[in-house]
């Protein structure tokens, strides 16, 4: 569990993906370093191809990861 919290691109990453999923703008990324904001629009553009997918709800837990 700590090696998820010290490493904070895959953590954007997945809270990206989270939001993305969630159907929210990306215009809500919290990140102003580069590297975590273009990890973060990369989850965000993922979550939000696998909800047009119709990948949500149960259908879709097996592509997260738990934090």
């Amino acid at each position: 569990m700590r090696r998820q919290k010290r490493d904070m691109n895959d953590r954007a990453f997945d809270r990206g993906y989270q939001a993305g999923v969630a159907g929210r703008s990306s215009d809500f990324c919290p990140h102003a370093n580069d590297d975590q904001r273009q990890n973060w629009i990369s989850g965000w553009r993922e979550g939000r191809s696998d909800q047009w997918d119709g990948m949500t709800g149960v259908s879709g837990v097996h592509k997260m990861r738990t934090i």
